[in-house]
């Protein structure tokens, strides 16, 4: 039931990407960082610690993401400078892992 949930829930933020509803002024931007699994200090708070060893393992890079990994796709995505052009565009960060869609 929560990983229907969690899909519903990724599946509209990238609807709302790609497809920005109005009230937007003509010049904005939309995109989406979509990132999987990152460790954070909630890991280990919300988690037994069996579980909380195992988070990310099972992605390609059999390890979860860091914070200072996925913090360099917010900054690109805010800079006009290297990202003016784009829009509607959602970046996954799956380590390793390939998403269409």
């Amino acid at each position: 039931m929560a990983a229907r949930k969690k899909a519903r829930t990724r599946d509209a933020k990238r609807a709302d990407s790609r497809h920005p509803k109005p009230p937007f002024p003509k010049q904005s931007r939309v995109n989406c960082v979509a990132p999987g699994p990152i460790w954070t200090p909630l890991n280990v708070a919300d988690k037994p610690a069996p579980k909380a060893a195992k988070h990310g393992a099972e992605r390609p890079m059999e390890r979860p993401g860091q914070p200072e990994e996925v913090a360099p796709s917010y900054v690109f995505f805010a800079s006009n400078a290297d990202s003016s052009y784009i829009t509607g565009e959602v970046l996954t960060l799956l380590g390793g892992e390939t998403a269409a869609g």
